[in-house]
């Protein structure tokens, strides 16, 4: 079952910690609902005393020592060539027909809102999850339909599994339907790095809406812990 949590970019207690991770249940793009098991659980704050709208993780995740191919068909090193960035990191696919147009639209939105002068300091990285399609060209000119800089990563799926899975994000290998369309179930959760320690201790549920990244994003930029 595609599962989504009311109450966008809100920040939730650790008493509601089983239910936050129920709701990291891998998003079907463009498949059949679905029930997804072995979700990986999330420790969120247990105050709501975060300046962030996003939900607060109490055990930051550490960045993905993750090397793939950008845009421009060059290896890119996701640990060496953002650290000290404030970046946001988002797994999906180009030909995902609902979550991630919508959630790549809302941050490409909420980025226009900055000033030059912060937005030019936060990353946004967007990682396939069906890299046999997403050629560096078919991401650059899916990504630029939002946002030019946006940095779009692709490459081996294996290695993509393995650095999604301590994020708590699930990939699973893309599926053929017999009408030719490919199903990409992942998780849809937007994970925000801080510049400080390279660790991101920000998470934003699927439907986060414009609003909260707007709101949260120049904090990001100015590396404010939550």
């Amino acid at each position: 079952m595609r599962t989504t949590l009311p109450g966008r970019g809100r920040r939730i207690a650790a008493a509601t910690a089983p239910a936050l991770a129920a709701a990291l249940a891998l998003t079907a793009c463009g498949g059949p609902d679905q029930d997804t098991t072995g979700q990986q659980t999330v420790a969120v704050k247990e105050s709501n005393h975060s300046p962030y709208q996003g939900t607060a993780l109490s055990r930051p995740f550490a960045k993905p020592d993750l090397v793939l191919t950008d845009t421009d068909g060059k290896p890119f090193s996701l640990r060496q060539q953002t650290a000290g960035k404030p970046m946001l990191l988002f797994f999906g696919y180009t030909s995902c027909p609902d979550v991630c147009p919508t959630t790549m639209g809302d941050v490409a939105v909420a980025m226009k809102r900055l000033p030059a002068a912060e937005r030019d300091k936060v990353e946004v990285v967007f990682v396939s999850t069906d890299p046999q399609r997403d050629t560096p060209k078919r991401l650059r000119s899916w990504l630029d339909a939002f946002d030019k800089h946006f940095i779009g990563l692709t490459g081996d799926l294996a290695k993509v599994k393995q650095a999604a899975k301590p994020l708590g994000i699930l990939v699973e290998d893309p599926v053929v339907n017999k009408d030719g369309t490919v199903t990409s179930s992942h998780g849809a959760q937007v994970l925000a790095f801080l510049p400080s320690d390279d660790k991101a201790h920000v998470l934003y549920l699927s439907q986060s809406s414009v609003d909260v990244f707007a709101h949260d994003l120049p904090l990001l930029a100015k590396g404010v812990r939550p």
